[in-house]
């Protein structure tokens, strides 16, 4: 299912965040889960990942993480506003020491002169705080959505190692 990169990296999150004796928890909306399924897909990362939220509609923000109404009403759900509210309710919900949140436009259709396809934000929450990139990414949508998983990752383990 997923590549070998990709489980490496799966793999250096897992043990950067094992040698701290941290949890992860995911805000997925573009991809879909896909961040919380290549880590899953290594065997033992139960001792890491606590849970993985996917939350596609702006509903589902509100409800599952928290996002307040006015931060979509005012930002978009594809902001890094939205983006840090979703790594921060990821945490405070499920009691980790670290989240990832991903939300942008994959396409084809949904791209705007602001806001175009292939635009994605991430947010990185602990408890110490949260922080946002902003990045985009060429492609369809499956290229779009693959770059950020990988993006993800990268983040991840930056954050792990303190980068």
């Amino acid at each position: 299912m997923f590549d070998a990169k990709t489980l490496a990296l799966a793999e250096t999150v897992l043990r950067e965040c094992r040698s701290r004796g941290w949890h992860v928890a995911t805000a997925e909306s573009c991809t879909g889960g896909l961040v919380a399924a290549a880590l899953t897909a290594i065997a033992g990362s139960s001792d890491v990942v606590d849970r993985g939220f996917v939350t596609y509609s702006n509903e589902a923000k509100m409800q599952l993480l928290g996002v307040p109404e006015t931060t979509i009403a005012a930002h978009g759900a594809v902001s890094s506003q939205t983006a840090g509210a979703m790594a921060t309710g990821a945490v405070e919900r499920a009691g980790v020491e670290l989240a990832v949140s991903i939300t942008g436009v994959a396409g084809p259709g949904g791209g705007t002169p602001e806001k175009p396809v292939g635009l994605v934000y991430f947010g990185i929450a602990t408890h110490a705080g949260v922080r946002t990139q902003r990045q985009i990414f060429p492609g369809d949508r499956t290229g779009i959505r693959e770059a950020a998983l990988i993006f993800a990752l990268q983040s991840l383990i930056a954050e792990a190692r303190g980068i």
